[in-house]
């Protein structure tokens, strides 16, 4: 796979009221390759610019930017062997779910009890109580710009995604003959 072990990065959702700001993307891509992580960045079919700007922040190589909406099929393989993904409220982070894939899901105009991930230890739904936004909205909804970059690093750390990030990851192990 492309991204085997890398944490997936997703700054795109179905509203603007439901994407945390590029910015605070940026800086959790910083600090999990500061720390020795691969970072991959994917968006949908409209989101190329989105995707670009992030990738443009956070000083990613080409090979790490999927924008422009891969093929269903790729991106759910892509989601199976990351090591986390990192979301809005939005498809990806569904994915995250179906697969096992650890996740951190922000939300911001709905609380998670409405369309978040079921309680587990796999899954972590940031959230700000406040007033329900419109999940529909063209501006970033307030609750959503409560949760910093620092909140989704413990979410991730919480999960242990990131405990291994000061040693290299181990080499795929060779199959061993029956």
């Amino acid at each position: 796979s492309p991204a085997r072990g890398a944490v997936v990065l997703h700054p795109g959702a179905g509203a603007p009221s439901r994407c945390w700001p590029v910015a605070r993307y940026a800086a959790v891509a910083e600090a999990l390759r500061a720390r020795g992580r691969r970072v991959v960045v994917t968006g949908g079919a409209d989101e190329g610019d989105l995707v670009a700007r992030l990738a443009k922040r956070a000083h990613l190589p080409d090979t790490d930017v999927f924008g422009g909406g891969l093929p269903y099929e790729r991106l759910s393989a892509l989601v199976a062997d990351a090591r986390a993904v990192v979301s809005g409220d939005t498809g990806i982070a569904h994915l995250a779910v179906a697969h096992g894939t650890p996740s951190v899901t922000l939300f911001g105009p709905v609380p998670p009890s409405r369309w978040g991930p079921p309680p587990g230890t796999r899954h972590r739904a940031l959230w700000h109580p406040g007033p329900d936004g419109d999940p529909h909205g063209h501006e970033t909804d307030p609750g959503l710009l409560r949760i910093t970059a620092d909140e989704v690093l413990d979410a991730l750390d919480a999960l242990d995604v990131l405990h291994a990030l000061d040693a290299p990851d181990p080499p795929d192990a060779p199959e061993e003959a029956p």
